[in-house]
Order: C-alpha cells, then sequence, then structure tokens
C-alpha cells in the first residue's frame, strides 16, 4: 500500500509540474482555464510568479515526500491545498455557488486526500535508501 502511495503522490507531482509550468510558460492562456484574466502585463507577472510559485511549490515538496516515503514534507502541498479548498469555500458562501465552483473543489479535494493517505502511510523519518 505504500507504494501505491507513492505512485498516487507521483501523480501529483506531476499535476502540479503540468499546472507550474502552463503559468510559467504561458499565464494568459492557463489563467483562463481558471477563470482569470490579467490586467496587463503586471498581471501576467503577478499569474505568472504567484501561481507557478503555488503549484511547484506544491509538486517539489510532494517529490520529495514520495521519493523518500518520507511524511514531513507533504505537509506543505497539504497546507497549499487545504487553504485554497477553504478559499473556496468561503467564495462558496460569499459569492455564490455557481456549476463551475465544484470541480475544483473535487480536484483539490482528491489532491488532499491522496497526500494525507501519503503522510499517514510514509515513514516519520527520512529513510536513507
Amino acid at each position: 500500500m505504500r507504494n501505491v502511495a507513492r505512485i498516487l503522490v507521483g501523480l501529483v507531482v506531476l499535476f502540479n509540474l503540468a499546472l507550474g509550468v502552463g503559468f510559467f510558460l504561458d499565464p494568459a492562456q492557463m489563467g483562463l482555464k481558471f477563470f482569470l484574466t490579467s490586467l496587463g502585463t503586471q498581471g501576467l507577472a503577478t499569474m505568472r510568479a504567484d501561481l507557478t510559485a503555488f503549484f511547484i511549490t506544491a509538486a517539489v515538496f510532494a517529490l520529495a515526500g514520495a521519493w523518500r516515503g518520507w511524511r514531513t514534507p507533504l505537509l506543505v502541498p497539504l497546507s497549499l491545498y487545504s487553504i485554497a479548498i477553504i478559499g473556496r469555500a468561503v467564495g462558496l458562501v460569499a459569492d455564490g455557488a455557481p456549476d463551475t465552483a465544484f470541480p475544483p473543489m473535487v480536484v483539490e479535494g482528491v489532491v488532499i486526500a491522496i497526500l494525507a493517505l501519503g503522510y499517514r502511510l510514509f515513514d516519520a523519518e527520512a529513510v536513507k535508501r
């Protein structure tokens, strides 16, 4: 089961890398997929910087956890995705609940579940292999 968790966390790594690289290379196009538009070059720079940082950071720390089977690095992407889904829930209450609000929450919930599984099954300390 531990190896299955490592593979699943590895898929989370690939998912986050794809999104992070996408925002780095083409923030305008990626922004549209996330229902975001930029206000000029500064808006593009903000999407390129902030969203790339979110997804690449999640990928790097998930990779560190999966590579060594170590739970501690998974706390970083778990925190990022937990804060994101809380923000979405607040948005549902504050702004309403269009049909487009739920698919991202499902994806974030699945990512959180996979990372939590890895956290539960991985070692508390890094194992030298």
